[in-house]
């Protein structure tokens, strides 16, 4: 398991909260509505003691473990700036987020089941994170706050759909299933965002100069430079003719 920043584990945090019993209604997937990714997720960062789908403040916390909040959210960080005004100032919260590394693809019939299962040229690293962490970069800065990028092996489950699926060949994606966690990268704060980045990128670089770094588009070389600035992880310097102009510190 990569680490970096390492100012503690905080999946080893041991606190002494006093977790308050819930007020309001409850917010959460809820198992019934759980996707077989973030369950296995779920089961796979489980400790034995760890209290699991735990009411806290009107929120349903993933794990809780000596007082620590554990989250796994596969996509969407938007969806928990609620639960972040509300419990991170008060609770250290520990946000893991997976990213496949190895992919393959399974598409199902009609009647759903499988008929083919292939492995997809794609493979996500570790910056693949700024994608979502656009959403509020400078939660990095906080205290309270870890990120886990996990880098895992995954199967995306495709059935027929003409409609929904109409850009991958008439099918539709389904759920997305975990074979494993091959490693793992911890930000505890925002200097952590440059062990995501290229060692080699000149002194003042471009999103241009990024996006090659990376091996990726210019459109995700622009999500991390904005992660970088907005979280105080690197600064500009001015602006020409290719671009805004970064510099790391």
């Amino acid at each position: 398991m990569g680490a970096h920043a390492d100012r503690h584990n905080p999946l080893d945090y041991e606190a002494t909260l006093q977790l308050p019993s819930p007020e309001g209604p409850m917010t959460a997937i809820g198992s019934l509505n759980e996707k077989p990714l973030h369950a296995s997720l779920k089961e796979w960062y489980r400790q034995d003691g760890d209290l699991v789908e735990a009411p806290l403040d009107g929120f349903v916390i993933d794990l809780i473990r000596d007082g620590l909040l554990i989250e796994i959210q596969t996509r969407g960080f938007s969806a928990m700036r609620r639960k972040f005004d509300r419990l991170l100032d008060s609770y250290p919260i520990h946000l893991v987020h997976p990213v496949a590394v190895e992919k393959w693809i399974v598409k199902l019939d009609d009647n759903g089941d499988p008929v083919s299962r292939k492995r997809s040229p794609k493979r996500g690293i570790a910056a693949d994170v700024c994608q979502e962490l656009v959403s509020f970069p400078s939660l990095l800065s906080h205290p309270n706050f870890t990120l886990e990028v996990a880098m895992v092996a995954e199967e995306e489950v495709r059935r027929p759909d003409p409609k929904k699926g109409w850009r991958r060949g008439g099918f539709a994606i389904e759920e997305r299933r975990l074979i494993e966690v091959l490693d793992s990268v911890l930000l505890v704060e925002p200097a952590g965002l440059l062990s995501l980045i290229p060692e080699d990128l000149p002194e003042v670089f471009t999103t241009a100069d990024l996006a090659a770094g990376l091996g990726r588009s210019r459109h995700l070389a622009r999500e991390v430079a904005y992660c970088l600035r907005l979280s105080g992880a690197a600064t500009t310097v001015g602006r020409d003719k290719r671009g805004i102009l970064y510099r790391l510190p």
